[in-house]
């Protein structure tokens, strides 16, 4: 992980971030836009991205197929935490390990149409969320399968590189953090995506 490497600058040192899926992008682009009281700071075939000064967040929305015929979707694909440096991203990922946590740490992974730096944790009701920093803010592809990650109790040689073979923020993200109503659990190594 790169710590001289940062594309996003925000008031204070961390922001809360959440991904949405949506079913209907366009119309989904007016709401936020509204309730938000800002544009989209990104938009990219099936993904958009808002950044308000107030309120601080990163908010993602992107569309899913599979979810295009559901009369509700409203699920959160995942949760987060952006900080301004990598050294952040290690000091969380540090504190879940002591905690007992099992984690997925991503170095250098393309995400969401950026580069970043992240790790995975699961809250005790099976949300997903991540602590991470953006190194580049416009990369040209919405992930990349090359991603160097795994799973780990800890960072380093122990992780095992994981597939990448469905969207970052796809509902499979982390699907090898184990789901149980106690979340400090041994640490599974199964290949799975980000």
């Amino acid at each position: 992980m790169n710590e001289e490497r940062k594309a996003a600058d925000f008031r204070g040192e961390s922001r809360i971030h959440v991904g949405f899926t949506v079913r209907d992008l366009d119309a989904s682009l007016a709401f936020y836009e509204t309730l938000l009281g800002a544009p989209p700071v990104k938009v990219r075939p099936g993904y958009a991205k808002f950044e308000p000064a107030e309120p601080s967040v990163n908010l993602s929305i992107h569309t899913s197929s599979r979810l295009a015929n559901r009369k509700v979707v409203s699920t959160g694909t995942h949760y987060g935490v952006q900080v301004k440096s990598t050294e952040a991203v290690t000091q969380a990922q540090k504190r879940l390990h002591e905690a007992g946590y099992a984690t997925k740490v991503e170095a250098e992974a393309t995400c969401c149409y950026a580069v970043q730096d992240k790790v995975w944790a699961r809250d005790p009701d099976g949300n997903d969320w991540e602590v991470f920093v953006v190194l580049d803010a416009d990369a040209p592809v919405m992930r990349d399968a090359s991603v160097k990650s795994g799973v780990s109790a800890v960072t380093g040689d122990d992780a095992k590189p994981a597939a990448a073979e469905s969207p970052c923020c796809d509902d499979t993200c982390c699907s090898d953090l184990e789901r149980t109503e106690n979340v400090k659990v041994s640490v599974s190594t199964q290949d799975q995506c980000c």
